[in-house]
């Protein structure tokens, strides 16, 4: 017999997102008017905020315009990291962005799931790490347990659900490796 999805049945107790009820309200109005609007170009002032609320985060990191972080206590970012437009990085937990990785328009990383195998809809989680040189291309999406390998690319539109090596390119979805990266010097 098939069951059923019953979500009165569903709880997240057993998650923790990683800060009190305080700062999480705070995040959640700083988030709001600075990062998921066009009102304040500025990354210094971003990246300033972001150090505030616990992100881990490099020099000359560029934050673009309606970027969506959940919490930024859950980030790192290294140096020359570039993030577009409508990037969502929806870290329930943690997310290590390397040094040189370009996250193009609206690209989302994703480190929550539900099981649908149970009737409940628990919740499932997984930490991503982009290394160093990685390019995750427009509307891309990083799904939760992904290692993207250095200077690995997930090109536009593609999904990738499991590691992605070190020098190769990756399309479609599932995104499946397509060819090796030749970086001319």
């Amino acid at each position: 017999m098939m069951g059923k999805t019953n979500l009165q049945l569903y709880s997240n107790r057993q998650y923790h997102p990683g800060a009190g009820w305080s700062k999480r309200v705070l995040w959640f109005y700083v988030a709001a008017i600075v990062f998921k609007t066009s009102l304040f170009p500025s990354s210094a002032f971003k990246v300033f905020l972001l150090k505030i609320f616990g992100t881990k985060i490099g020099k000359n990191v560029i934050i673009r315009h309606q970027v969506n972080i959940k919490y930024p206590w859950f980030l790192t970012i290294g140096n020359d990291t570039w993030i577009g437009e409508q990037v969502w990085v929806d870290n329930l937990v943690p997310v290590t962005i390397g040094s040189n990785v370009c996250l193009s328009q609206g690209a989302m990383l994703l480190t929550g799931n539900h099981d649908y195998s149970r009737s409940t809809f628990d919740l499932l989680t997984g930490k991503i790490v982009l290394q160093n040189g990685v390019w995750i291309g427009a509307k891309a999406i990083v799904c939760p347990n992904v290692v993207a390998g250095e200077h690995a690319v997930l090109t536009a539109g593609s999904i990738a659900t499991k590691n992605m090596e070190a020098y190769f390119v990756y399309q479609g979805n599932p995104a499946v490796k397509v060819r090796k990266r030749g970086i001319k010097g």
